[in-house]
């Protein structure tokens, strides 16, 4: 079973455009369950990052059948989370990466699979730091032509993470067939 989690901006929520999105494809999936984190009320990055690594924890997930997902302050999120347990997979949408009151700005990601998607014409976070990032680790990386909230770009978003899931699925049934053997 690859658990997925799925983890909302700053100022958004769990009922976000995206995240419901990207819940709704993964619900498509045999033997994956989405699970919408809820940071409401939690303001500091690293009281949100205590909240996700003990969700996973609580819930007995194997790290290394997790994929993170998360759309600006849930990207740093799934990318620091993955800092500390290597995962599956992370699919990061305008990552916070680079901003200097978040700690550990730019966390070296751990995931067998990680694909960003960036906008040019982000203003929040600007493309520079993330584009370095993704450059420094070789990490797949999709820019297009819109802002931080990526609206614009929800169908290339909703088609690159049935994509990216079916590949950690195909890597996770390879991972439990060599268990087997």
């Amino acid at each position: 079973m690859m658990t997925v989690y799925l983890s909302h901006g700053l100022e958004s929520g769990p009922k976000a455009l995206k995240i419901q999105a990207l819940k709704g494809i993964a619900e498509k999936l045999d033997d994956c369950e989405p699970v919408v984190m809820d940071y409401r009320g939690m303001a500091e990055p690293s009281r949100r990052l205590e909240h996700l690594l003990a969700t996973i924890a609580k819930r007995n997930d194997k790290p290394e059948e997790c994929v993170l997902a998360g759309s600006s302050l849930g990207g740093w999120l799934s990318a620091a989370a993955s800092a500390h347990h290597s995962v599956l997979g992370c699919f990061l949408l305008a990552p916070a990466l680079g901003l200097p009151e978040y700690p550990q700005t730019s966390p070296t990601i751990a995931a067998r699979l990680t694909h960003i998607i960036h906008g040019w014409q982000d203003d929040v976070v600007l493309p520079g730091p993330v584009i370095e990032h993704a450059q420094r680790q070789h990490l797949s990386l999709r820019m297009v032509d819109d802002d931080h909230r990526l609206h614009a770009s929800l169908d290339t978003i909703l088609s690159d993470f049935e994509r990216f899931l079916a590949q950690c699925q195909a890597l996770n049934q390879q991972a439990i067939q060599a268990g087997d053997s």
